[in-house]
């Protein structure tokens, strides 16, 4: 089975229990409510399984026992706690009565009551209050009202579905090690896509589809076998940063969200995806009014922001070092460039940056025709513009584009455009990028070579010429000669459909008079 078929069959299977977990709770609640239970149980059931079977399988390996049992023994549980929050990776630590497995049997046993699963919730964060990991833990389950009256209007009714939905959520199967999709990810998108009318979101806000991660991430990550740090200015569900690190190493994973809701879902997500609270530095607020990192540098950036987002442009950015050298700030109408101008700011020498944004960056004039002249005039940091097929993110049909950034360019004299929005599959509600798509685009950028109608080496002079307006259409021509219409022939074909229709009409009145009705 390939990869894309593993994907797509892996995907198929979760999509298919989300929708009957789903439907257990459509009844009591909008699609925006019932995702944060869902998204809770499975990351909850996850922290329980990934610790047992850490424990089981280092510190408890030769001693025949379980973690539950080691937990009841008070000379090991002191030594579990000790090590699970001082020594290893983990932060945390869960009691052996609030295991999921534990809950689980209790379920399936009539001995199990929601206030239980609220005490185990609760219990994870505290156990890291005062340690190291007590920032990346704080609130991490605030979304999972468990008090809720839309569960039910007493303990009993709430106890009862909870407990239909953690049965339900038992029997998903994770496929940690042999995972090609990102169940958190696409546990989201598949609830929103589905739900999007009761949820009032977009899908796309939080979530980049993983067709589009690939190619950010292969970007930023050509002829580099690790890197020290990536940063996703608008991380959302964190799957940007995360799809980075499956393509190669990193020592640590840097990001900033500004909706609290998807900074809980991008911490949940790195933790299931077995990076350590150590490894990964995730801020909730405004990244362009509050940047929690501005005094860093990274070595990869990858980000999918709003697009054409409001902000401030308050006049005292034109202080602000990010923004200052440009003369010029984003309008306050559309963010799309303060982003490009943050990013920019924050990328190493050596580093590359590649983001998603709305074809508008590419001619829009003003203060944004500035900032794009700017940067390619003055500083030349522009290494590609890549045109995406249109209505590929959930919540939005408008085509959008991938501009590569480097300070240091092995290309320094060209920008190379890449028009792929012809190259995609069809779907009933979105298109979809083929792993085929995908890699002509990343071999086409590591070729740099002209290719008739697709892809076209522009010189700094051309994109000058064009006065910096970086539409593709004006440098990868794609247009299509219409084949010559044969008006002998056609007005031939249409005699003979006449001569058809008046030999119809002649059988049909003989139909009509025998009828006693009227001839046509």
């Amino acid at each position: 089975m390939s990869r894309e078929e593993k994907q797509q069959t892996q995907q198929a299977e979760l999509q298919k229990q989300l929708w009957s977990i789903a439907n257990t709770l459509r009844g009591n609640m909008d699609a925006n409510d019932f995702k944060n239970y869902i998204l809770g149980l499975i990351f909850y059931r996850y922290l329980s399984e990934n610790l047992v079977n850490y424990v089981e399988k280092t510190l408890l390996k030769n001693d025949g026992i379980t973690y539950a049992e080691a937990w009841r023994k008070d000379e090991y549980r002191y030594e579990l706690k000790r090590y699970l929050i001082e020594d290893s990776n983990m932060g945390y630590f869960i009691e052996s009565d609030n295991l999921w497995s534990e809950l689980i049997f209790k379920v399936k046993t009539g001995n199990f009551d929601i206030s239980m699963l609220s005490k185990a919730i609760n219990s994870i964060s505290d156990s890291t209050l005062g340690n190291e990991a007590e920032d990346d833990f704080e609130n991490l389950f605030e979304d999972m009202d468990l008090n809720n009256s839309k569960l039910g209007r007493g303990e009993a009714e709430r106890t009862k579905l909870i407990s239909t939905i953690m049965l339900k959520i038992d029997n998903i199967d994770f496929q940690h090690e042999d995972a090609e999709i990102d169940v958190l990810g696409d546990a989201y998108e598949y609830l929103i896509s589905n739900f999007a009318a009761s949820a009032g979101k977009k899908a796309g806000e939080f979530y980049t589809p993983q067709q589009v991660s690939r190619i950010l991430a292969k970007l930023v990550t050509l002829n580099k076998s690790k890197l020290q740090s990536v940063y996703d200015p608008t991380c959302g569900s964190g799957s940007l940063l995360l799809r980075v690190g499956k393509k190669t190493k990193v020592s640590k994973y840097y990001g900033q969200e500004f909706n609290s809701t998807t900074y809980n879902l991008a911490r949940m997500n790195m933790l299931l995806h077995g990076i350590s609270f150590k490894h990964f530095d995730i801020k909730n607020a405004d990244t362009l009014e509050n940047p929690k990192h501005k005094d860093m540098k990274f070595d990869a950036i990858v980000a999918n922001p709003p697009y054409s987002a409001k902000w401030s442009a308050d006049p005292r950015f034109m202080e602000d070092e990010r923004f200052s050298a440009y003369g010029k700030l984003a309008p306050k109408s559309k963010a799309d460039f303060a982003f490009i101008q943050h990013m920019i700011y924050q990328l190493s020498d050596n580093g590359t940056m590649a983001v998603v944004l709305p074809h508008g960056v590419l001619f829009r004039g003003a203060s944004e025709g500035a900032i794009r002249e700017y940067l390619i005039k003055e500083k030349n940091y522009l290494d590609a513009v890549i045109g995406l097929p249109a209505n590929i993110f959930y919540g939005t049909s408008i085509p959008t584009c991938i501009l590569v950034f480097k300070k240091c360019r092995e290309n320094e004299d060209n920008i190379i455009f890449i028009d792929a929005s012809k190259d995609f599959e069809a779907g009933k509600n979105q298109n979809r990028l083929r792993d085929e798509d995908v890699d002509k685009i990343i071999e086409t950028y590591k070729s740099r070579k002209e290719i008739e109608k697709y892809c076209h080496i522009a010189s700094l002079q051309e994109v000058a010429e064009n006065e910096y307006n970086l539409n593709i259409p004006r440098y990868v021509d794609t247009f299509e000669e219409e084949e010559e219409v044969d008006i002998k022939q056609v007005q031939k074909e249409l005699k003979e459909i006449d001569k058809q229709i008046e030999e119809v009409d002649k059988e049909l009145n003989v139909y009509l008079k025998e009828l006693g009705l009227d001839e046509i």
